[in-house]
């Protein structure tokens, strides 16, 4: 029975992961962004939805309301007017501009919040559960999973049944062909990035729910999501959602075997994945 419910703690907590991954993955396989702030982001949000629902007294759910469009509109201006420079076929230009993001993020978190760890209240609902027979299963980690679920879904179906996904598509597989049928690249890579914050800000709203948050927590959130989208195939949105539950139950099943073999565990399906199948389970779904 251990097992069992190691198993769909796993897969609740590759829910949280799959929210990590899944803008890691839409910017990754569509513009060749290697976002190396993805992590840092996470965090920053967190931090932001901390304060607005300290500062107006409003639930989680309200303040992802609140959060979601901040973060997509910051998405945005930093497409457009910083990452736009980096687009091409070389991943190191944008693989430097997003390291000197962190570097920035990191620094402005500690000097306005210091390293004190924070949490974002969830009204009781951090601690509710559900009783499955002998098991009880958190209401958090299933709205979480849930929550991935659709993000997935919804993405999913933006870029393939919209002109929007249509445009973003015809402008990854070339640049110079889609600006001749009237496609702006510029506008459509900074709408994707948009999508990816935005994503993200839902993504930072649970976890300041799930845990404590601290500005040095970035690069770890950023291993997690890194190691869904390759174990699941580069480019493929359900492939990340697919890395990110294995990366999860790998963790729980090695939590149970040994405390201290949890993140162990999931590094080692990372490299085996990697050593046998180093195009991922499910690669190039999204583009």
């Amino acid at each position: 029975m251990q097992w069992l419910d190691a198993t769909i703690q796993g897969i609740l907590l590759g829910g949280m992961y799959a929210q990590y991954a899944l803008g890691m993955s839409l910017m990754f396989g569509v513009m060749r962004i290697v976002n190396t702030a993805h992590g840092d982001l996470l965090i920053l949000l967190s931090f932001v939805a901390i304060s607005v629902s300290a500062s107006l007294q409003i639930g989680p759910y309200s303040t992802m309301l609140a959060v979601v469009p901040l973060a997509a509109a910051g998405g945005y201006l930093l497409q457009r007017f910083v990452l736009n420079r980096a687009v091409g076929n070389d991943p190191l230009p944008s693989l430097i501009a997003t390291f000197g993001l962190s570097i920035t993020i990191q620094n402005a978190l500690l000097a306005v919040f210091t390293a004190d760890p924070r949490s974002l209240p969830g009204n009781g609902l951090e601690y509710d559960s559900i009783s499955l027979g002998p098991l009880f299963v958190g209401v958090l980690p299933v709205h979480i999973f849930v929550a991935a679920v659709l993000l997935t879904g919804a993405v999913h179906l933006l870029l393939r049944r919209t002109s929007f996904g249509r445009a973003l598509r015809a402008a990854a597989a070339d640049t110079d062909a889609a600006s001749i049928t009237g496609v702006n690249p510029r506008h459509v890579y900074a709408g994707a990035t948009a999508l990816a914050v935005g994503v993200l800000g839902v993504a930072a709203v649970f976890q300041a729910l799930r845990v404590t948050v601290s500005p040095a927590d970035g690069p770890g959130q950023l291993i997690y999501a890194f190691e869904a989208v390759i174990i699941g195939g580069m480019g493929s949105l359900w492939g990340a959602f697919l890395g990110a539950m294995l990366l999860g139950v790998a963790q729980a099943i090695g939590g149970r075997i040994d405390p201290g073999w949890g993140a162990l565990a999931g590094h080692l399906v990372f490299l085996v994945v990697l050593a046998v199948r180093p195009q991922g389970l499910l690669s190039g779904g999204a583009r």
